[in-house]
């Protein structure tokens, strides 16, 4: 789900939020979400088809369309409007359930709210019922769900995931060479899990879904990323393409830095997407992947053509790296592409909210060491797992370089180094707004 307010704490649900994502041109009713003026019964209907379906998020008190010169967020009674959902709730849901509630109040005075209520559908009792029937959700409305949908959700297993909160990834593993020796400076990862529907649980995958994702890739940030990173160790590059293990669900597209040198790959990135096997299983919950890698060794580059040469990676490329991966995932071209291949509503497409970093030796070593200080007995640190802070829209261009920034700042403290934080923030001095649109 790649709305943040889902997963935001109640100290970050504030109305100015609210009136933002009111206000975005791309943010539309969707399988996760749905605005509602005020209470009325359908509202109900829509948390029993969501607790059914993959759960979301309903914001009462908002106008379900924008008009020029109306007013979009309206807000409503709090307690009147909770007591009401909660009431109807107890009276026509089977068996009786209720989701969560935030009050989120005006900032005028006038004492009227948005209500924001949360379905998560790994914490309801599925399926629930309205008179004998369990809605489901569809893009941007509720259907009923026919008797092979109700079954699957019955025979459901009590702690099948649906949509899952964590985006957990493995961790990488850096690749050793004939002789058992490390070829690689670092490896990042990061990546998401996706809810497949029933029917493109399967389909193999698309020749044409994944040349787009290609050319979808090719055309984001990611790439101008990559070669921040190489630092000028190569001139050319092939571009996101299909190399290596490719099969019916399993899709491979491969950047590649081009170098004459003895390191002929300074930089790579690999895109990996795995469809679920679905042959004998029953489960309502098929979850594809798509995981991005970034492969790095401008340090053994730069070894190979001047001998003990201490190639250190700036800060500055490693914080336009970080941008790139993020702003590629949320890319909304990128997102429509992951979204096809897996047969289901962009809104579905999570923003990744772990990152992991995996290197050869320990992380202070391979930061170039201007404006860092090491900590005596700080002990050591070949790598770590970031984590997002999921009350961050990374759409958003400043919530996103406020996660580069906590990552980068955990980045230097996990290494046993101060003066990252005045780094980062000499650095954004620097930078031109514009570099972060």
């Amino acid at each position: 789900m790649n709305n943040s307010l889902f997963a935001a704490s109640a100290a970050d649900l504030t109305i100015e939020r609210i009136r933002a994502l009111a206000a975005r041109s791309d943010q539309v009713e969707s399988l996760t979400l749905e605005f509602k003026r005020e209470y009325s019964f359908g509202l109900v209907k829509t948390i029993a088809a969501m607790a059914n379906t993959y759960g979301g998020m309903i914001l009462v008190g908002i106008n379900d369309k924008a008009e020029p010169g109306v007013e979009r967020v309206v807000g409503v009674d709090a307690q009147e409007t909770i007591d009401k959902i909660a009431s109807t709730c107890s009276e026509k849901l089977d068996p009786p359930w209720e989701p969560t509630f935030f009050t989120v109040p005006f900032d005028d005075g006038s004492g009227r709210s948005v209500v924001v209520i949360r379905v998560d559908p790994n914490v309801a009792p599925r399926p629930l019922l309205i008179d004998l029937k369990a809605p489901i959700r569809l893009s941007g409305q509720n259907s009923t769900a026919d008797r092979d949908r109700l079954l699957k959700l019955a025979r459901e297993e009590p702690s099948a995931g649906v949509l899952p909160m964590g985006q957990n990834v493995m961790a990488p593993r850096l690749n050793p060479d004939s002789e058992g020796r490390v070829t690689e400076d670092f490896v990042l990862r990061t990546g998401v899990n996706l809810p497949m529907s029933e029917a493109g649980a399967w389909r193999p995958l698309s020749e044409r879904s994944v040349s787009a994702l290609a050319q979808a890739l090719n055309d984001s940030p990611f790439p101008d990323a990559l070669r921040t990173l190489g630092h000028s160790s190569f001139s050319q590059a092939t571009g996101f393409r299909q190399l290596g293990h490719n099969r019916s669900r399993t899709a491979r597209l491969v950047f590649q830095a081009i170098s004459r040198a003895p390191v002929q790959h300074p930089v790579e990135a690999v895109v990996t997407v795995n469809l679920p096997e679905v042959y004998g299983s029953n489960s309502t919950a098929l979850m594809a992947t798509v995981i991005i890698d970034v492969i790095a060794r401008v340090r053994r580059y730069a070894d190979s053509i001047e001998a003990e040469q201490d190639y250190r990676y700036p800060v500055p490329n490693l914080a336009h790296l970080f941008d790139g991966l993020l702003q590629t995932f949320v890319d909304p071209i990128v997102v429509t592409e992951i979204a096809r291949i897996a047969d289901i509503d962009t809104a579905l497409v999570g923003q990744p909210r772990e990152l992991h970093l995996v290197a050869d030796r320990q992380v202070r070593g391979l930061l170039h060491p201007t404006g860092l200080r090491e900590i005596p007995d700080a002990g050591a640190s070949a790598g770590g797992i970031f984590r997002a802070n999921p009350a961050l829209d990374l759409r958003v261009a400043a919530e996103r370089q406020e996660q580069v920034d906590d990552w980068l700042r955990q980045l230097g403290l996990d290494a046993g180094l101060t003066g990252m934080e005045d780094l980062v923030e000499s650095y954004r001095a620097k930078t031109t707004p514009a570099a972060w649109s």
